[in-house]
């Protein structure tokens, strides 16, 4: 397919209000779904729809708790520029295999690196979890 610019570009709107938010959230998850096969034959990453669509899904999971609409509308439009630049070959193959199907979350720390920066996490679980922790009562 060729370049077009203009072939997926869409102004830049305010949503008036947490419905209309949601709706073009569901019009650019669909965006993303539906575009999954080209996005596998445009950059010939070996993966399958199925697997591109599962990190597009946790992408859009990973926001899921938000509920301001003008971050919604920046996440929209951050993820509606993605969308273009993937779907036009404006990324290259390490782009779209780094960034966005790569999974996101913090590397595996160990003890030392944790008490460099402040802080142990594993051992601060918060209360609501359910896990019950061995040293803790």
């Amino acid at each position: 397919m060729s370049t077009i610019p203009a072939r997926l570009a869409r102004t830049a709107t305010m949503s008036s209000g947490p419905a209309e938010a949601r709706t073009k959230v569901l019009k650019l998850y669909r965006d993303w779904y539906r575009g999954a096969p080209e996005i596998c034959t445009l950059y010939s990453l070996g993966l399958t729809p199925g697997y591109i669509r599962h990190a597009i899904r946790q992408r859009f999971e990973e926001n899921r708790h938000v509920t301001d609409v003008r971050v919604i509308d920046h996440l929209l439009l951050k993820g509606r520029q993605d969308y273009q630049e993937t779907m036009n070959s404006w990324k290259q193959n390490d782009h779209v295999v780094g960034i966005l199907l790569a999974p996101r979350g913090r590397p595996q720390q160990t003890f030392m690196q944790k008490f460099l920066e402040g802080r142990d996490e594993d051992q601060v679980l918060p209360a609501a979890t359910g896990i019950v922790h061995p040293n803790i009562p």
